[in-house]
This record gives structure tokens, sequence and C-alpha cells, in this order.
């Protein structure tokens, strides 16, 4: 692959030659005759065309995309004899390949023409860059092919279950505009109410059992992460779509302490808790395939006392000027009786994750709270709080809508995915788009907030599942709240998986 070149290298050889260059930047997943048309109608602009390649890391399509890894990719590309250099972009858009390169022209398909289609606006960020240098944009006018078509039609790259799905979804939305749907967001106000949570997690070899005691035994690898989780982690989840979010929590810490952690368009409402840390939760991790074998945990559940309820009650006293009010209940002693009667009479549109865990699991409930816009359960919480092993999901989830009278609930079953039942009793179901799962911590919470925002803006709700399962998608790959949920990636993800 003599034509495959580092691009400091060619921006040398260009800058020696006085010959025209073209561009041409893309994915090239599945190459087809209209990528060739492309490359010949681009290679009469100019001497010398050049083809930079998104590496795979940086392609944001959708579950298994790209089909072909960056080597065949190139490999393929470099057989043309039309292509004369073939570079690897390792970034998300062509701009800095735009500016080390500086190409005479930049050729891209007509599908790009308008530059207010497209989602990312990259596009128009390329054109500015081009032009700067004095090079020009140029779209050229072969016939529309899309790749992502072709294997979303074509290749069993989904199970069957994804693929009826997908296709349901795209009769259901024929011109869903997911740009205007994210910049819908734009201007909403959220206010989150919820413990925060540190994750940490340990890293440790096994070493086996002790020689003296029935004990397995471990080395600590002195390698340690921490990530905010509870109502931060959702918090930094919305501040990619939203204007403005505030968090009302009790901590230890200061907001300084938070202030690198977070967006900056997320407001910290902090009070203190007597006797109480911030929460703290401490995993140990078995560093050969990350799993989780033991947990610590930091905390104190006690009741708010009566001098910190009228504190929590004074933060959240504007409650009514927010759009969207987010109740994430770990059941860590945050949320009194009397607090959550406030939420349920003044939020505009309330959302609400009561969760259940070890800590919590013979006192805490979802009871409390009533006539919410949005609820979710995993499955098992349904079951639990409903005290019922045998009754079929669905029908559960009815009753359970039925008692606390909200208007949409969710409830997710892992692998098996997540349905919700509507205002109207209509039922929807979503299967997993998860393609490896690393950690499941926060993943929940990650759907959680996405479909708040869907729902809150009446989008269908096949598509909200759809947007938060893909959400989820992401979050389970990673370790903890590692995950920065990447706004542009999941508006992409779902434009593209629904060609």
């Amino acid at each position: 692959m003599k034509k495959v070149i580092d691009i400091k290298k060619l921006a040398n050889i260009i800058s020696k030659s006085k010959k025209k260059t073209v561009l041409c930047h893309g994915v090239f997943d599945i190459l087809h005759t209209g990528h060739l048309d492309h490359f010949y109608e681009a290679k009469k602009l100019a001497d010398i065309l050049i083809v930079s390649v998104t590496d795979d890391e940086f392609v944001k399509k959708g579950i298994n995309r790209p089909i072909n890894k960056i080597y065949d990719r190139i490999k393929m590309l470099s057989a043309f004899s039309i292509i004369d250099y073939v570079i690897i972009n390792k970034d998300i858009s062509a701009i800095n390949t735009l500016k080390v390169l500086k190409p005479n022209f930049y050729c891209k398909g007509p599908d790009y023409k308008n530059l207010n289609e497209d989602i990312t606006k990259n596009i128009l960020i390329e054109k500015k860059t081009v032009e700067k240098y004095g090079g020009k944009i140029n779209f050229t006018e072969t016939p529309i092919k899309s790749s992502s078509k072709i294997i979303n039609d074509h290749l069993p790259i989904y199970s069957a279950q994804q693929k009826i799905f997908l296709d349901s979804l795209k009769k259901e939305n024929p011109k869903a505009n997911i740009i205007k749907i994210f910049e819908d967001f734009k201007n909403l106000k959220i206010l989150v109410i919820g413990e925060i949570i540190l994750d940490e997690y340990i890293f440790c070899e096994a070493l086996g059992k002790s020689g003296k005691e029935s004990v397995l035994t471990f080395r600590n690898l002195k390698k340690e992460e921490k990530y905010l989780g509870g109502s931060l982690a959702i918090a930094n989840h919305l501040s990619g779509f939203v204007s403005k979010i505030d968090v009302v929590s009790y901590s230890s810490h200061s907001n300084n302490f938070f202030k690198n952690k977070i967006k900056k368009n997320i407001k910290l409402r902090l009070f203190k808790k007597n006797n109480t840390n911030t929460i703290l939760k401490t995993r140990f991790i078995d560093h050969v395939d990350n799993r989780k074998f033991m947990g610590v945990y930091d905390l104190n559940d006690s009741i708010l006392n009566k001098k910190e309820e009228q504190i929590l009650a004074s933060k959240i006293k504007d409650i009514e000027k927010f759009d969207i009010v987010i109740v994430c209940d770990y059941g860590h002693g945050l949320i009194t009786e009397k607090i959550a009667k406030f939420i349920n009479k003044n939020s505009k549109f309330l959302c609400v994750n009561a969760q259940v865990n070890s800590s919590n699991i013979n006192h805490h409930s979802i009871r409390k709270y009533e006539k919410m816009d949005v609820v979710i359960f995993n499955g098992l919480e349904l079951r639990h709080e409903m005290r019922d092993r045998y009754t079929e999901i669905t029908a559960l989830a009815k009753k359970m809508k039925q008692n606390i009278k909200s208007k949409n609930i969710i409830v997710t079953q892992g692998k098996n995915g997540a349905f919700i039942i509507n205002n109207k009793n209509q039922i929807s179901n979503c299967p997993a788009f998860a393609t490896k799962v690393i950690d499941k911590i926060g993943s929940g919470d990650t759907m959680f907030s996405i479909l708040s925002i869907f729902l809150h803006n009446k989008n269908n709700e096949a598509l909200s599942l759809f947007a938060s399962s893909l959400a989820a998608a992401q979050s389970v790959e990673t370790i903890g709240n590692s995950l920065k949920l990447d706004t542009l990636g999941l508006s992409k993800s779902i434009q593209y998986m629904i060609k």
C-alpha cells in the first residue's frame, strides 16, 4: 500500500509540488459505484487526488460500525488507480486535515450540498477552513448512494429483533428531522434532585486462595479511577443537550471540588447533611476482565432532620420555573415524604427514578411519588416493588402505572431491551443495542436522562426509547460513569441507523 502515507509527509510533498490537489474525505465503509463516480469527478478538478479516511474510533454511525476496519478500508481505496494518496484521518471531521494539507479543492458528495442538513455542522466549518487559505469546496453531481442504507438494508449487522424494530421505526418516522429534534432541546431548563455519588474503582490482580484461610486474595495494583455518579452523572449527560441544569443535593464537598468535573451550564445547589460525607461507592475490580468482585460503600442513609429539610425546601422553592424536574432518588435519606409531596405538586413535568439497591431494598419505595410524567424501573425493581415474581411483566407494569398514576412507565430488561407504556396504555418495545457489556453502573441513569427530554418534547415513544437505548449502549461499554455522553455521536447514530 505505497499510496498510504503519513499526513505530515504528504504535506511536505505537496508543498514542493506545483500540481493542484483535491481532497475527498469520508468513512468509505462499503465501497460502491457512487464513490468511484465521486472520485472520477473530483479528479477532473486537479492533478493529485487525496482521499482521507476516518479512523475507526471516530466513526459515529451506530452499532457495529464501521463494518470494515481502517486497515481494510485504506487497502481497498489504495487499489483504485485514480487515487494518488490515502491518509488516515484521526478526528471526527476533516478540519485538521484541511489545515495541514491545504488542498486547492475539497470535494463532497451532492448529499452534503445543503449545509443546513448536516447534523454535525462540520461541513460549514470545513468550507470556511478551505476558503480561509484560498481553496474552494466543490460538490459533485454523481447520483446519491448511501453506504449506510446499503448496510442497513442488506448486511446482517442487526439481530432479527433489531431489524424488525428499525424497519418499523423507519415507517413510523419516515421524515424524522433529527437535527430539529436535538435543536429543540437546547432551550430546556432542567432541575435535577438526587444524591451525588462518587464511584471509585480500585483495580486488583487475583492471587488465589489464602494458604491458611478460606479467603480469596488480591493484589492492589495501585490503579484507581473515580467518577461522578448519581445526580451529577445525569446532569453531565444532559449538559450537552440543554441550556441550563441545576442540581440539588447534599455533599460534604464544596462547589469548588466539583468545578472541573462538571460542565459550565450546571449550577450546584448543595447543602450539608449532619454527620454525612458525600456518598462514596468503592468497587474492587479484577484488571483482567474489568469484573467487579466486591463493593464497599461509605454512606449515611438517615433521613434529613427538620432543619435540613427546610434548607432543601428553600433550595427548590423555584421549582415551577423549570421545564423538567428529574428526581433520582437512590434511597439514601435525601427526599422526605414532605419534600416528595412538594415536588409532586409543583413540577411542570416530573420524571422519577427511585432506584432499589443493596442498602435500601427493604424500605425504599416509589410510592411516595404519584402522577409522574415519566417513571423508570428495572424489571427486577418492578417485581420487588409489586412483590410479584410470576405475573407477566407488561401486565405488572400496567398495574403499577395505575397504582402510581404515572403517564409513562418504562421498564428496562437488560439484554431483553426495554418497553414503554404511554398515557393511552399503548406499549412500545425496543431491543437492546449494546454490543459489549463492560460495566452496567450508570446505564439506567443514562437511559433515564435521555428519555426525559425526548418524552417531554412529545417525540414518538419508539424513537424516544431507541435514542435512550443507544445512549445506554454507549454507557455499558465503559467503566462506571467515565462516559461523557456524545451528543453529536448519538444524533449521528440515530440518523444513520434509520436511513
